[in-house]
C-alpha cells in the first residue's frame, strides 16, 4: 500500500504499482466509443498509462493535455489516459479543451485500479485512481512507474518520457 497525500493530508492506495521489469496486468477498460480495450488493443506499441482521479480537476486536465502533446512526436507510443470518469465525460472534456487524438479509457466497470495497485482506499477520493504513470514496452513489460506522492501535483513528464527514448 502506497501512502500519498491530497493537499497534504494522508491518503492510501490499495497496493503498489507493478514493479519495473514485471509483466503488466491485462485490463478491460471502456473507450470513448463504448468499446472495450485491453493491452492487445495496443499491441506492438509502447504504452504510457497516465492514471488520475478525474478529468474534472485542474491537475488531471493539465496532465491529459501535457502527455498527449509531449508524446505526439514519439514514434510507436500511445498515451492511455485512464480514470473512473464515464466515457461521455472524458469525451466532453477533450472536446471542450480542444484535446485531439487523446486516448481516454474509463475504468468505471473494471478492476484496473486494484490490479495496478493505484486505487485510492480511503479519503474523499476513495475508489478513484491515484495519479500514477506506468510505461510499458512493446511486450507489456513495465519499464517505468511513478506514483505521484501529492495528488494535486503533476507527474514528472520529462523523466517519464525519457525512458521512451
Amino acid at each position: 500500500m502506497a501512502q500519498i497525500t491530497l493537499k497534504g493530508n494522508p491518503v492510501n492506495t490499495c497496493g503498489n504499482l507493478p514493479e519495473i521489469g514485471s509483466a503488466a496486468p491485462d485490463f478491460c477498460l471502456v473507450a470513448s466509443d463504448l468499446s472495450e480495450a485491453n493491452l492487445a488493443t495496443y499491441a506492438g506499441k509502447k504504452k504510457v498509462i497516465s492514471a488520475f482521479p478525474s478529468v474534472d480537476t485542474p491537475t488531471c486536465a493539465l496532465s491529459v493535455k501535457a502527455f498527449t502533446a509531449k508524446a505526439a512526436s514519439i514514434e510507436n507510443v500511445v498515451v492511455l489516459n485512464v480514470s473512473q470518469d464515464l466515457p461521455f465525460a472524458q469525451s466532453r472534456f477533450c472536446a471542450a479543451e480542444g484535446v485531439e487524438n487523446a486516448v481516454t479509457l474509463s475504468a468505471f466497470r473494471s478492476s484496473f485500479g486494484q490490479d495496478y495497485g493505484l486505487e485510492i482506499s480511503d479519503s474523499v477520493l476513495k475508489g478513484l485512481c491515484s495519479r500514477a504513470i506506468i510505461i510499458l514496452d512493446e511486450n507489456n513489460k513495465v519499464i517505468y512507474s511513478e506514483q505521484v506522492s501529492e495528488i494535486a501535483d503533476e507527474p514528472n513528464y520529462e523523466t517519464a518520457l525519457a525512458v521512451l527514448g
